[in-house]
């Protein structure tokens, strides 16, 4: 007895061996933290320390600009999102039914394309100021005021406008799941609509609210094309600026750290937040919240403030993208469209199925592996979603510049062949760049859904004699197909729609439907710009949909 105690004891505690899975797992990791590792590196290591430069000149106008424009993106878009979401979950009013789905779509519509959309409608030659000369007789701009529209306050309203369902999702979730019960009570003691509202509802579906805002927050801090089109300095733009047009890319790594410690911060106090705060249901089998039917002017009032969110956010810049779409038909058929379109399935297709398959390989060797490490870089792997593309960017293709020469100055002195740059003159850093910026999605997605298959069937599937890897593909890929299939269509659309990492990393004469709306729309192209915008809007709507069947 003595002999087999001592023996369990030191089987206990002695170092798991590396297997393969545990090997590749940790592997996997490191490959997706990496760009975040390099651009702390850079940023604290710089060639040339411009830092001292940054601080007292640029760099306060840029934190200034961001901290306003995420600020008030946050606030319009908890606003709205909350709103929207109380009243399609609480009351029954015209077109709810419909518009509890409509109010997704604006998902659909990059934040960049409504930018564009939105100073084509407003601007001086645009239906609104050409209307109202031709009404009030007025000739030129002159005769009238007219608020000017590449400033902050529409940078504001465009991405609150694209950004705002996520806020709405994650609410009108929580409002739903909570009991009918509570709101009952409350009418009871002789609570109105609005008390039930702020002392009831509001209070239990914060959490649900605050991680909404801070996504919409994240993605606000993250955003190029918009900012950039209104000629808004932000963090971002700054790293361009510095990177690009100082050639500093010492200073860019310094901005782009100024930006994750930004980002960390909000998920800090979006996690805290949470975290001093504890909801719980009160039965087992609670009640559903009963809706309540508006008549009147409430109802229609309903109406409007759910629709507004929806015109502005999909139908506007929808409308004057097909427009233009429409009325510029040899645009459809102009050179360089078809190969953008090629290059978005090429990168794209490459990107979703390299992070599918690596999310599943960390997911399944994290789960064998009793190792501790690849257990802790799991979670870190995740970060590289709240990462900006245009971090990732100077993360991802300085160090494989180094490389790249290196490797090809080597072979050209051993061999005396050039094989010029193979991982930053081809498409290798983009689709990099795509695995590392949403491999949470796919991770996520995998993780959760091989959680939900009973830990039986791969044990029983062992005893027969399978393997690690065949009782993954035997058991856990037929199981989850739902959940891979949906991780491939997100970050597939996401790839798609994906700008600031694309602009830095394609190689020279390298489009793709993204960049090709942003270099044709820069140029005021907005006719030349329109399809391909069209293309990233349908890709959208087909992320749309799959959200909304998700969350019925």
């Amino acid at each position: 007895m003595t002999e087999q105690k001592t023996q369990v004891s030191v089987s206990r505690f002695a170092p798991a061996r590396p297997s393969l899975w545990s090997v590749g797992a940790l592997l996997i990791g490191l490959a997706v933290v990496g760009p975040i590792l390099a651009v702390l590196w850079m940023a604290l290591n710089p060639e040339e320390n411009v830092w001292p430069h940054l601080m007292s000149t640029t760099l306060p106008r840029y934190l200034v600009n961001t901290g306003l424009i995420a600020g008030s993106v946050a606030l319009l878009s908890a606003m709205v999102g909350t709103g929207a979401a109380w009243l399609i979950a609480m009351y029954r009013f015209p077109g709810a039914r419909v518009l509890e789905w409509l109010l997704l779509f604006p998902l659909a519509i990059p934040a960049y394309v409504g930018a564009y959309a939105l100073v084509d409608f407003l601007e001086f030659s645009g239906p609104v100021q050409t209307g109202l000369r031709g009404l009030m007789g007025w000739e030129t701009a002159r005769d009238y005021w007219f608020p000017e529209i590449r400033a902050r306050w529409a940078a504001v309203v465009v991405l609150a406008a694209a950004l705002n369902p996520y806020v709405y999702l994650l609410a009108r979730t929580a409002f739903r799941e909570q009991s009918g019960g509570i709101y009952e009570v409350a009418r009871a003691l002789g609570a109105g609509p609005f008390a039930r509202f702020w002392r009831v509802g509001l209070p239990l579906a914060r959490p649900a609210i605050a991680a909404g805002t801070a996504i919409v927050m994240m993605e606000t801090v993250a955003d190029f094309g918009v900012v950039d089109f209104f000629a808004v300095q932000t963090l971002t733009t700054g790293i361009f600026t510095t990177w690009l047009e100082m050639g500093n890319a010492g200073g860019a790594a310094q901005i782009a750290m100024v930006i994750l410690v930004l980002v960390l911060v909000l998920m800090g106090i979006e996690k805290a937040s949470r975290s001093r705060s504890r909801f719980y249901q009160a039965a087992r089998h609670q009640r559903p919240v009963e809706t309540i039917r508006l008549d009147g002017w409430r109802a229609w009032a309903a109406t409007f403030f759910c629709t507004v969110p929806f015109v502005v956010g999909f139908i506007l810049p929808a409308g004057v993208i097909l427009w233009h779409a429409l009325s510029n038909a040899e645009g459809w058929v102009a050179p360089g469209l078809g190969r953008a379109l090629v290059n978005t399935l090429a990168v794209g297709g490459s990107a979703a199925i390299i992070t599918v398959l690596g999310a599943l390989f960390l997911v399944y060797g994290v789960k064998l592996t009793a190792s501790r490490l690849p257990r802790r870089i799991l979670p870190l792997s995740a970060i590289g979603y709240a990462a900006p593309g245009a971090v990732l960017g100077v993360g991802i293709l300085i160090p494989l510049a180094a490389i790249d020469n290196t490797v090809a100055d080597t072979i050209l002195a051993l061999t005396g062949w050039d094989p010029g740059l193979v991982l930053t003159g081809t498409a290798f850093a983009v689709v990099y760049a795509y695995v590392v910026r949403f491999f949470a999605i796919a991770q996520g997605a995998a993780e959760s859904a091989m959680d939900r298959v009973s830990p039986s069937l791969p044990m029983a599937a062992r005893s027969l004699g399978r393997t690690a890897g065949g009782a993954l593909r035997s058991v856990y890929v037929p199981l989850i197909r739902g959940s891979v299939g949906t991780a491939l269509l997100l970050v597939f659309v996401d790839s798609v729609k994906e700008l600031p990492a694309t602009l830095l990393l394609r190689p020279f004469n390298y489009n793709t439907l993204s960049t090709r709306v942003y270099e044709k729309a820069s140029l005021e192209q907005i006719g030349q710009a329109a399809p391909a915008a069209m293309l990233v809007i349908g890709v959208g709507l087909a992320a749309v949909a799959l959200a909304a069947r998700a969350s019925r």
